[in-house]
C-alpha cells in the first residue's frame, strides 16, 4: 500500500514539476497563485514521508543497500536543477531542466534495479 502512494505521489510531483517548468516559461505570472505556491510542498511533504516509510519497512539503512544514499544524492540534484529551473531564463532554465529531468530518471531506475551503477553492469 505505502509503495503504491509512494509511486502515485512521485508520478503527481514530477508532474507538477514538468507543469510549473512550462508555466514558468509561457506564462510565469501564473505561479503565483496561491495553489500553485502551496500543493508542490505538500505533495512533496507526502512523497518524502512515504518514502521514509518504505525505507524503514524494507530495511534499507544497512551499508548493503547504498543505492539508498545514491538515490537521496540524486534528489538533491533533482531539487536544485528543479529550483534553477524555476528561477533562470532562456537556455540556462532548459539546461538545468534537463539536468532534473536526467536525476529524476536516475532515481526512478535506481529504485527499479537497487543498483546505484545500474548503467554499467552488462
Amino acid at each position: 500500500m505505502i509503495k503504491k502512494l509512494h509511486i502515485f505521489f512521485v508520478l503527481v510531483s514530477f508532474g507538477g514539476f514538468i507543469t510549473r517548468s512550462i508555466l514558468a516559461e509561457v506564462r510565469p505570472e501564473s505561479l503565483q497563485a496561491k495553489w500553485l505556491k502551496i500543493s508542490p510542498h505538500i505533495i512533496d511533504t507526502l512523497l518524502l514521508a512515504s518514502g521514509v516509510l518504505l525505507v524503514f519497512q524494507g530495511h534499507w539503512l544497512s551499508s548493503e543497500h547504498g543505492w539508498i544514499i545514491a538515490k537521496i544524492s540524486a534528489l538533491l540534484g533533482y531539487i536544485l536543477f528543479g529550483v534553477l529551473t524555476l528561477r533562470m531564463q532562456s537556455s540556462a532554465r532548459w539546461s538545468a531542466f534537463v539536468a532534473a529531468v536526467l536525476c529524476y530518471f536516475y532515481i526512478v531506475l535506481v529504485a527499479i534495479t537497487k543498483n546505484a551503477l545500474f548503467f554499467l553492469t552488462g
